[in-house]
């Protein structure tokens, strides 16, 4: 058998698991097939457009990086200074070799230029990238005269401190854009210009010799906390993803899902947010989601019916939403577990029921719009079969336990446990084609090569996609860094006042800002600026706060988490969320349209941090048993539907204003009961709140069934255009 023939039998595994040489009688194949085609692009990061001597290097740099990762995760033993400074230096190499001063080219969407490329690099761009890594690589090279002078940097520790923060900033903005080095900016000019500025919001400042040490030789600036996680967890969880989606597992996913949920009404979208919900467990990204799961759901979701702005809008808030789920739930969970020291799987645990009571909620949206629709399933005979599709993909589920394992069970550390992941799943990948070679009489060896040349190169996307993360760490770190001079005492003081030490109006405020930072930071930087600022305020305010004489402490983490919550919903806020523009490029429809559309999907999001600040049960603090939880999991849903009800104005049938009030009446109880009970009852019980809020909405289910049955008929009718389009 030819190569060219070997290539056709291979290729799949890299995007549709169950190959076979015949072809499916599936009508959305060829939907599928573009799904491949664009995930091929999209997962080759920074270098996808690259050809020649520039794209070989930038696969050489990735590939060293991804070894040196592993590597310390490991075996290599590296001061933590040392390992994130390596790590900033191979980021710089990679964004300096990829991306130029400004583009020249408009092919590339402008909206994924996180993951896509840009061409015509200059040798100048080089020449600037070779002195950033130097600069970043400094701290390296004199680690032991550094050392001997802490706090005291001599010319030259200035003039390479000067050059990193600069040359740092600008690739912060060639990959990220301007918002990020502009609020960077901001910080520093306040540092500097502190004494000058009115009573009000002076600050007395620091000198360059004081700036450049802490922010350049020092753990508490660019070194410091959000970069030692971005070199330690997060590269190797996002390069985990990436290897997972190359092997086929975002595929698997996805027609996974479309098999099990296809068929009901409203199934394309209910398919739509579990594929998300699964692949941004491993991705934590919202934009690549978005580019993976939606290039197949959004035109499914058109083809049944859905119009283009709500099919883009569900898969956005479904894969803005894949951030909150663990196990990976994007670089900012290992930052939180870092900031309240607490181990990564306390922090996973807190964020379980949140996350999935959040799908729920999205879940029940797609259902109320497909029943205003008219929508119904797809056939089964368009379906693939969901036992078939489970077995041919099994094996993709094996790196995923293995991580689960790992973290649960054995309760190894996060970076140990995903580092064992990814040798499962590097094998997985290198035998993966053997076996299909095998099955269909292939050249064996071929297939090797194949498997081998197809792990590397995820690997190697999997760096350039970090490239942005570890940038935009390091830049929120110069913002830690200013806030650690004094600063922060100062704006927490602002903004304490601010709120006249009202703990609401703090939440208000707090919220936001998150949403306005949002506009133009990716969700990481944007939490760690929040959480810098706000969360010990939005603690100290609580102290003293009593609810029917029982106080109320709002703890550490659930204020961590308020602001990532908040700071994740950007990515599908107009009019800058990228997710939004993403799936806006997709279903071919105005971005602007898509981001509010998505982010009226998203407000189910919003309610859920402004509980748990105050009902830690919802975060499972102080729940050891796994009964109870499910139990809370269960009544904070039913909140959670009543919630999405009241705002989409629909239950069984359209909902009057008595009806939707009554369902935000339940959406409080059953989200926090001891606002009810606590009247009648002690605080310890609460839980028989819950039998108020479950008789109440079962009150507003019988209004909606004694609703005359005809007006019902008639809001179900399917308009004659949407039939005719599904």
């Amino acid at each position: 058998m030819s190569n060219s023939q070997n290539e056709k039998i291979l290729l799949p595994q890299a995007g549709i698991p169950g190959f076979v040489l015949t072809p499916r009688k599936n009508s959305s194949e060829d939907i599928v097939g573009e799904y491949r085609e664009e995930v091929v692009h999209g997962d080759r990061g920074l270098a996808g457009d690259k050809t020649g001597i520039s794209a070989k290097i930038t696969f050489v740099v990735a590939l060293c990086w991804a070894f040196f990762q592993m590597s310390t995760a490991s075996w290599l033993l590296l001061d933590s200074l040392q390992v994130k400074a390596i790590h900033l230096a191979f980021a710089l190499s990679l964004i300096y070799l990829n991306l130029p001063t400004l583009k020249s080219e408009t092919k590339s969407r402008w909206d994924l230029r996180i993951l896509l490329a840009m061409k015509k690099v200059t040798i100048v761009d080089w020449m600037i990238g070779l002195v950033g890594v130097i600069a970043a690589l400094y701290i390296v090279i004199d680690y032991a005269g550094i050392s001997e002078r802490p706090g005291q940097p001599i010319g030259r520790d200035l003039i390479m401190g000067v050059t990193l923060v600069a040359l740092m900033l600008e690739a912060t903005r060639r990959v990220l854009g301007p918002a990020l080095p502009v609020i960077a900016g901001a910080f520093m000019a306040y540092v500097f210009l502190g004494p000058y500025l009115p009573d009000v919001i002076a600050f007395k400042g620091a000198t360059l010799t004081r700036f450049i040490s802490q922010m350049t030789m020092d753990t508490q600036g660019i070194y410091g906390v959000p970069l030692h996680v971005s070199a330690t967890v997060v590269f190797l969880f996002v390069m985990f993803g990436t290897m997972l989606d190359r092997a086929g597992g975002g595929a698997f996913f996805t027609r996974l899902a479309i098999s099990g949920l296809g068929q009901y009404r409203g199934g394309a979208a209910k398919a739509a947010v579990v594929s998300s919900a699964l692949s941004g467990t491993v991705s934590g990204s919202s934009i690549a989601n978005v580019v993976t799961t939606g290039t197949f759901t959004i035109p499914l979701m058109k083809r049944l019916g859905y119009p283009a702005k709500k099919a883009a809008a569900i898969e956005v808030a479904s894969s803005v939403n894949g951030q909150l789920a663990p196990p990976v739930m994007g670089a900012a969970a290992f930052i939180i577990a870092e900031y309240v020291n607490v181990p990564y799987i306390e922090v996973a645990k807190a964020a379980a029921v949140p996350a999935f009571v959040s799908y729920v909620g999205l879940l029940w949206i797609t259902h109320i719009e497909a029943c205003k629709l008219g929508l119904k399933g797809l056939p089964k005979s368009e379906l693939p079969r969901f036992w078939t599709e489970l077995k041919n993909g099994l094996h993709y589920l094996l790196p995923l336990f293995v991580l689960i394992w790992e973290l649960v069970v054995e309760m190894h550390s996060a970076e140990m446990s995903v580092f064992r992941a990814i040798l499962v799943l590097a094998f997985l990948m290198v035998f993966q084609p053997v076996v299909i070679a095998k099955v269909h009489n292939a050249d064996m060896w071929a297939a090797f090569k194949f498997g081998v040349k197809n792990a590397l190169s995820s690997m190697a996307a999997g760096a350039n996609n970090m490239a942005g993360v570890a940038l935009a760490t390091a830049s929120a770190g110069i913002i830690v860094g200013c806030v650690s001079l004094g600063l922060g005492q100062q704006i927490t003081s602002f903004v304490e006042a601010l709120s006249m030490g009202n703990i609401f109006l703090m939440i208000f405020i707090t919220a936001l800002a998150s949403l306005l930072l949002g506009m133009g930071l990716p969700t990481t930087a944007n939490y760690i600026i929040m959480a810098s600022l706000t969360a010990p305020v939005i603690v100290e305010l609580a102290t003293g706060m009593s609810l029917h004489g029982q106080e109320i402490v709002i703890p550490l983490i659930a204020a961590h988490l308020f602001c990532f919550y908040f700071g994740i919903l950007a990515d599908d806020t107009p009019p800058v969320g990228l997710a939004a523009y993403a799936g806006a490029a997709i279903a071919k429809e105005n971005p602007i349209a898509v981001g509010v559309q998505g982010f009226l999907y998203d407000i189910r999001t919003v309610i859920i941090p402004v509980f748990f600040l105050f009902n830690s049960d919802i975060l499972l603090l102080g729940i050891d048993t796994w009964t109870e939880a499910l139990f809370i999991f269960a009544m904070t849903s039913i909140g959670m539907i009543a919630f999405t009800c009241a705002t989409q104005g629909w239950v069984l049938t359209h909902t009057n204003i008595i009806e939707r009030v009554l369902l935000l009446g339940v959406t409080v109880i059953m989200m926090f009961p001891a606002t009810l009970i606590g009247f009648f009852m002690d605080y310890s019980q609460r839980y028989w709140g819950y039998a108020v809020g479950i008789a109440l909405f079962a009150f507003v289910i019988l209004m909606q069934k004694m609703k005359d049955q005809p007006a019902k008929a008639a809001d179900l009718e399917m308009p004659k255009d949407l039939e005719v389009q599904a």
